[in-house]
């Protein structure tokens, strides 16, 4: 699945990242323990989460996400929208509950990552 196609499905606004929606992901996780994260993310995954600050960003960074999904409507401040431009990590905003949008992709066809979470 690509991030195109992701946004598409979550009707997904897309803050910074545009260039790289025609890239590939690996799979999808959920989490807003950045710890879970680093447990469980594989290398161009994406991460939905409800974390909006800029440990998130990093973290991702550091787990070689290809992309993140803030859900719930939540809008994270242009410190964390510029660290993500600065990174090339697309970064992209659903109102679907974690949940929901979790369900929504698997439903899709995209498969979920080995972990806890």
């Amino acid at each position: 699945m690509k991030i195109s196609e992701i946004s598409e499905i979550l009707k997904a606004t897309v803050l910074v990242g545009r260039e790289r929606l025609d890239a590939p992901v690996t799979g999808g996780g959920s989490a807003d323990l950045m710890e879970d994260v680093l447990a469980a993310a594989t290398e161009g995954c994406v991460l939905l989460t409800g974390v909006v600050s800029e440990q998130m960003i990093r973290t991702a960074k550091v787990a070689r996400v290809a992309a993140i999904v803030i859900v719930r409507g939540k809008k994270p401040g242009d410190a964390v929208v510029k660290l993500a431009d600065s990174y090339g990590l697309p970064l992209l905003l659903t109102k679907d509950s974690l949940f929901v949008a979790s369900g929504k992709l698997y439903m899709a066809g995209m498969r979920g990552l080995d972990g806890s979470w």
